[in-house]
Formats: C-alpha cells, structure tokens, sequence
C-alpha cells in the first residue's frame, strides 16, 4: 500500500458515515437544541453586531468584531464554495445541496459554541496579542491530563493542516487555473502570490485583518453578482431547480446521461461532508479568528461569528449549487468532471467569456484569502506548542511552502489535508460537548442581564 493509498483510506474512515459526518451533524443539532435555537432567536442582533457595531471600541483585543469575522470569512469561503460544491453535486446529487443547508444551520450553533469558547478562554501571548481556540478551551476548560492532551492534539494537527488545506491546495490551485484560463506560467504565478502573501502574513493578525476586512467582502459581492446574473436569465427554472434539490434529498436521484446516480445515503454523505468543508463549523477554527477579537463580552463576538457561516454556506454556497442545477450541467457529464461544473454552468448562463472568467477571478481570490486565513490559524497553534520565539519561523516557512504548493503537482497533499482536519476536529468537538453546558450557563446569564436584546437590534450598554 503507497502512502496515497494510505491517506485515503484513513480520509474515507474520518469523513465517513461511521465517524465525523455524524459526529459533526449531531453536534450542530444538540447545540441548537441546547441553546434553543439561538442562531434563528438571534439572527438581527448577530448581524447588526457584525456589520452595523463592527466592533467594541475600548475592548481588549488585537482586531475589531468585523475584522475578525472577514479572517473566518477568508479562511472558510475558498475553492469548496466553487469546487466543492460541484463536488457534492456530482456524487450525491442535487438533494446533497439540501443537506449542505442543512449542516450549515445546525453549523451556526456549533460556530457560536466554537468562538464563544475561544474568546472566553483566550489569553494574551508575549508579544502582547491574544491567542484563543481550541487548543486553550480544551486545554483551561477541561481540567488535568484529557484537557492537556486533546488541546496539544489540536495544535499538532491545527499547525501541519495549515500547510495543506489552508497553503499549498490553494496555491496550486489558483496557478493551474490562471495557466488554463490566461497560459501564466505557474512559476512567475506562484512568485506573484508568494510575493503578496508574505506582505500580508508578516505583519501579523491586524495586517490580515485590515486587508481582509477590504477586499473579503468584496470578493464575496462581485462572485455572488456573477451567479446571480445567471439566476436572472433562468428566473423560470429556479422553481425547478429548487424542487429538484427538496425531492432529491429524501429520495435520491437515478443515473441519466453521464451522470452517476446518487441514493439518499449519498446524498446526506457528500452534502454534509463538502458542507463542513465548506463552513468549517466543528473544525474549531473559527473560535481562533474570535479570539482576537476586541470585545466586552464572548457572547458577543460568538453571535458575529455564527454569521460567518451562514454567509458561507446559506448564501454563497447556495448561489454556485442553483447555477449548477439550473444549467443542467451536472446531468450531462461524470464525476471526473465535476471541478468544471462551476465554470461550465456559469459559461452557459452568461455571454461570451464572462461566466469562466468570474469563476477564475473567483478561485484567485477565495484562495488567497484562503491563505491568510489559515496562516493565522497555524501561527496560533504554534505559539501554543513552542511559545512567541517560534511564530516569525513558522510565518516564513509558511509563506515559502505557497511557492512549493503553486509549482508542484499535487497528489498525496489532497488526501493527506483531509486526514489532518478531521484529526483537529475530532478533539474539538469532545471538548464542545464537554463544554457545552458552560456555553448554555454564560449565554443564557448574558441575556437575562441585557433583556433589551432579545427585542432590539441596538443593545443596551454595560
């Protein structure tokens, strides 16, 4: 057995129907159970908190709660909004896009849990900035050895997936898609963007996040206007195409043309698996992005980051599936093909060159903001494991590695990237289930001391 072999047969164990696929949807479904549906209670507040407060002025952190927000927002929506959806569609169906919703509202009860955790249990580092997530919940929330040992499991693992899922998948894949659209080679390609990451990186979580919090949002606007061009020239196939994903959900879709039939099974397997992918909610990352945060209390910045998942999986990840089922694109060709769903559809919903440009501009910028992103994520974990000593190294050899990775032929780092992220969320949510009664005690204690919130979207000040 090759080491290929190897990880992917550990990825399909991880991320199959027997471990973290249940693991992740019964967690989303007892947190929001738990804490009473507080992702729909709590909707208004989350999102004037995020985009209309943006942040708490004399808090004590390193960025505000809308900076922090737009690095989850970097880091999560990347090329799984684009491929990755076309990717569910090809081996579950249309119905796995019912369960990407699914998972991603369930998610935002998880994701509140995850950054409430992370900024309740953050701690400022030697150089001054604040470090949170959960390799510190896991490690001050759950006493003795179990804490000690699941935190620095997370960290280990946390600190080598940055170097796949959140470095060199990335970079490869914006060099092989500029290549096909523009012919760049990817050498000048991968010095480009190691050039302009190393910029950002260096200077640390309030240089990613002003340069995320500018041009994230952005990015997010001008890919959904694209696909919603596509939707306005098919108006009279949304109703179709929404009904498709509805009945395919419970009843599975039969093989036509080139297309693999998909059964039910299928559909929940790849929907709410490329759904986690997508959303991060069970990973743990985002209670890092939170920690940084500036703010008066960790319900607070929990609420604006539940947002983010919402954003990912409700809204962007629902315009890329309908430009996909409305196009008919994914009935026509097999599962070899589905990273060309994407651009195919959007080709055939636009004029001329427009739709596969989009697409294009669309993976360079979800990419590299992508590796912003998890490049915080890994200094982080580091600066757990070895101190502040170690952060500046591993920076440098993170922004060296996105050469490699956009210059190199990737095979074993595809699988090996999924293996180590199920590895960071396997402790994370046994710590999320070890600590959820603490989430329901401060969360249900913060709104009976601001009862003005449950009724306004202007919160009453401490």
């Amino acid at each position: 057995m090759d080491v290929n072999e190897l990880f992917s047969d550990a990825s399909s164990f991880i991320w199959g129907p027997w471990l973290l696929i249940p693991l992740l949807l019964l967690t989303g479904l007892y947190l929001t159970i738990l804490l009473r549906g507080l992702q729909v209670r709590h909707f208004r507040l989350a999102f004037w908190l995020a985009f209309v407060r943006r942040s708490d002025v004399d808090a004590e952190g390193d960025i505000s709660h809308y900076q922090a927000l737009s690095t989850a927002l970097a880091a999560t929506v990347g090329v799984g909004n684009i491929a990755g959806v076309a990717t569910a569609i090809a081996l579950g169906g249309p119905g796995a896009v019912f369960w990407m919703w699914i998972t991603g509202m369930v998610g935002m009860a998880t994701k509140y849990s995850e950054a409430f955790l992370g900024v309740r249990f953050r701690r400022t580092d030697a150089a001054g900035e604040q470090g949170g997530g959960p390799m510190h919940y896991l490690r001050s929330g759950i006493k003795g050895p179990v804490g000690l040992i699941l935190g620095g499991f997370f960290a280990i693992a946390g600190a080598i997936a940055a170097f796949g899922i959140g470095n060199m998948t990335q970079a490869n894949t914006v060099a092989a898609n500029v290549e096909e659209e523009w012919g760049l080679d990817p050498l000048i390609t991968g010095a480009i963007i190691t050039v302009l990451a190393g910029a950002v990186i260096l200077g640390g979580i309030k240089s990613i996040g002003r340069v995320t919090s500018a041009f994230v949002p952005l990015m997010i606007v001008l890919y959904v206007l694209g696909a919603a061009g596509v939707l306005a020239f098919n108006l009279e196939e949304i109703p179709g195409a929404l009904g498709t994903i509805f009945t395919d959900a419970f009843s599975g879709t039969a093989a036509t043309g080139g297309f693999v039939g998909a059964g039910v099974a299928a559909a929940i397997q790849y929907g709410v698996a490329r759904g986690i992918f997508s959303n991060e909610s069970g990973l743990g990352t985002g209670g890092i992005a939170a920690a940084a945060a500036k703010t008066t209390h960790p319900v607070r910045q929990a609420l604006v980051s539940m947002t983010q998942t919402f954003i990912d999986t409700i809204v962007v990840v629902s315009f890329t599936a309908l430009t996909i089922v409305i196009t008919g694109v994914w009935d026509d060709a097999g599962e070899d093909e589905a990273a060309s769903f994407t651009a195919r559809a959007f080709d055939a919903g636009l004029p001329g060159n427009w739709g596969s440009l989009i697409v294009t501009l669309g993976v360079i910028f979800f990419a590299f903001s992508t590796l912003l992103g998890w490049s915080y994520y890994g200094d982080r974990c580091v600066e757990f494991l070895f101190g502040r000593r170690a952060v500046l190294p591993y920076r440098v050899l993170f922004i060296l590695i996105v050469y490699v990775g956009a210059t190199t032929t990737l095979t074993t780092v595809w699988t090996f990237s999924d293996v180590m992220n199920g590895l960071m969320a396997l402790p994370n949510l046994i710590g999320l289930l070890i600590l959820s009664p603490l989430v329901y005690r401060e969360t249900r204690d913060y709104f009976r001391e601001h009862p003005k919130e449950h009724k306004s979207t202007e919160p009453a000040e401490k």
